[in-house]
């Protein structure tokens, strides 16, 4: 454990240059007292670990000082390269950038982790798209990456609909879900949220932009996605379901919020087991599509327009389905 924090120690004072022993005890969730024993330690072992005293003071390794990546586990190393997502980084054009880092990194590893890169290749492989999606990357996604990368305003030409609409913005970041990227940006005094294959041309500009630092973008997609998918569930259907019904709603509900709600919001089973909930769904006529795929494991209670047309469905089907079998044919002549 404490061979660990020492490393991490060595690393963080690698990374920022300068960090006080208040700093440092909250990153490596120790005291200060603890932090004081450490330096002591690393500097008995010939790190050259040095304070300034001072307002501006703190711990600081001597110029030029580098560990090589001897602490690392073979756990650690692996999950390095399973990191990595070359997919997405070959999207954005960093797929060199990628493989040049993953050769250092190989270069600075002890001989007995050398294989970690080929292990982790043959045990996983993230296939991010999407079923039925088209794999190629848009077209302005590496030009935005770049303008991420290096906080440059851009002019943003996409379709909105059939109309296409210009905004200058400034880009935050890019999220990648299901297959489908988004570019998160500021845009006046709010962030908005753009899908990057919609996008029709981008301007890179001169000007850059400074961040605001309490801005998280994975807790703004968080937030976002969630509000998205309650807005999108603005009608709600009272239905009764057997427990196989139950079970399978969580495979044909259009949204895990969705299914969520209804499973929280069932009474008691009835004598047989069946179940009344409210279930969440984008519309009527969605509800339809999405109910008809549970058969006779559901019956809709409420409302009256969709008990009814699932009645005339299930007449519909009783009724052709209300003859004989049909005998299936036999294989045609010179088939056999």
């Amino acid at each position: 454990m404490r061979a660990s924090r020492l490393i991490s120690l060595v690393l963080l004072l690698q990374s920022r240059e300068t960090m006080t022993a208040t700093e440092l005890a909250r990153e490596l969730e120790v005291s200060e007292r603890t932090v004081y024993r450490d330096v002591l330690a690393l500097s008995a072992a010939g790190v050259p670990v040095y304070a300034d005293r001072g307002r501006a003071g703190g711990y600081r390794l001597l110029g030029g000082y580098r560990t090589r990546l001897t602490g690392l586990t073979r756990d650690e190393a692996e999950a390095l390269f399973l990191a990595g997502l070359p997919g997405p980084a070959g999207d954005m054009g960093l797929a060199d950038a990628v493989a040049a880092a993953e050769l250092k990194v190989l270069a600075a590893l002890p001989p007995s982790l050398r294989d970690a890169s080929a292990r982790t290749s043959q045990r996983f492989h993230l296939d991010l798209p999407g079923w039925f999606r088209e794999a190629k990357p848009p077209p302005w996604l590496t030009e935005l990456a770049r303008a991420v990368w290096r906080d440059r305003v851009v002019e943003l030409r996409y379709r909105r609909g059939d109309r296409e609409v210009s905004r200058t913005v400034q880009p935050y970041g890019l999220v990648l879900k299901s297959g489908v990227w988004y570019l998160v940006g500021r845009v006046g005094d709010g962030h908005r949220t753009y899908r990057v294959d919609r996008v029709v041309g981008v301007e890179v500009g001169d000007e850059t932009f400074a961040r605001d630092v309490g801005f998280d973008l994975g807790a703004y997609w968080r937030e976002q996605a969630e509000a998205f998918l309650r807005g999108m569930l603005r009608a709600e259907v009272t239905v009764r379901l057997s427990p196989a019904g139950l079970r399978a709603l969580r495979h044909v509900a259009e949204a895990p919020l969705a299914y969520g709600a209804a499973v929280a919001g069932a009474g008691e089973p009835d004598g047989q087991g069946w179940v009344v909930t409210r279930l969440p769904v984008e519309s009527v006529p969605v509800a339809y599509d999405v109910l008809l795929r549970l058969g006779p494991e559901v019956e809709v209670l409420d409302p009256p327009e969709l008990r009814a047309r699932f009645a005339d469905a299930a007449r519909r089907s009783a009724a052709r389905y209300a003859d004989a079998p049909v005998t299936p044919a036999g294989p045609a002549a010179g088939q056999r």
